[in-house]
């Protein structure tokens, strides 16, 4: 019998570490056998694990990539809010080694990416596309990674140079709300997932943690990880 997967947990005491480590004691093949957080030793984290997971904060990202290389530790990074510099740095250690980054874990969510190109394209351009999200106070990137990823979705699929509008929602403690309306002349088509509790993406992470081992090196996303290619 294969034993868990061997996880160090960067950003275990933010909400969504908080959450991996709840879900991890009751699923036998995820084992979190190291825990950091912003000002923390990384190294001596990942000495131990055969895979990291990433829930801090966008500026930790070239000292977990280069200790991940240091290591050759594979990534699931579930951080949003990366400069183009940041993410020029993980798209390099994804040429060494494997690393799923995605703006979003949860299926349900990655589900409506792979709807709205499909609605987009049985629409076409007779709809005016926009998107709507939600999330709690303490979210600092607006708009969240998740409505940047449906806005290229959709100007791919409509062939738009514009930019996609973008409404960001902050209130309390939502978790996670996302909206694609499609108003054309006389209808309305709208395609909404909400989100009822931080587990959906952890359970899409640890998902991403195990389909990663013995994965070559790349970049993938979770369409990589749930066969929506």
């Amino acid at each position: 019998m294969k034993g868990p997967v061997r996880v160090s947990l960067v950003g275990a005491a933010g909400r969504m570490g908080k959450t991996i480590v709840d879900l991890a004691r009751y699923d036998p093949k995820i084992d979190i056998v190291s825990q950091c957080d912003l000002g923390d030793a990384i190294e001596p984290a990942m000495k131990k694990s055969g895979v990291a997971i990433d829930f801090s904060h966008p500026d930790a990202i070239e000292k977990i990539c280069r200790v991940a290389l240091q290591y050759r530790q594979p990534l699931v990074i579930g951080t949003t809010g990366h400069s183009a510099e940041q993410r020029s740095v993980i798209e390099k250690t994804a040429e060494s080694l494997p690393v799923v980054f995605a703006s979003n874990f949860s299926v349900g969510v990655n589900a409506l990416f792979a709807l709205t190109k499909r609605a987009a394209d049985i629409l076409g351009d007779e709809f005016r596309a926009e998107i709507v999200e939600a999330h709690h106070r303490m979210k600092k990137d607006a708009p969240s990674g998740s409505a940047k990823t449906l806005a290229e979705i959709l100007s791919k699929a409509l062939n738009i140079t514009d930019q996609v509008p973008i409404e960001s929602i902050r209130e309390r403690d939502v978790v996670g709300e996302h909206t694609v309306i499609y108003a054309g002349e006389g209808e309305r088509v709208e395609i909404t997932v909400r989100s009822q509790s931080r587990m959906t993406y952890a359970l899409g992470a640890v998902r991403a943690a195990k389909w990663l081992k013995g994965k070559p090196a790349g970049l993938y996303d979770m369409f990589d990880v749930l066969g929506l290619r």
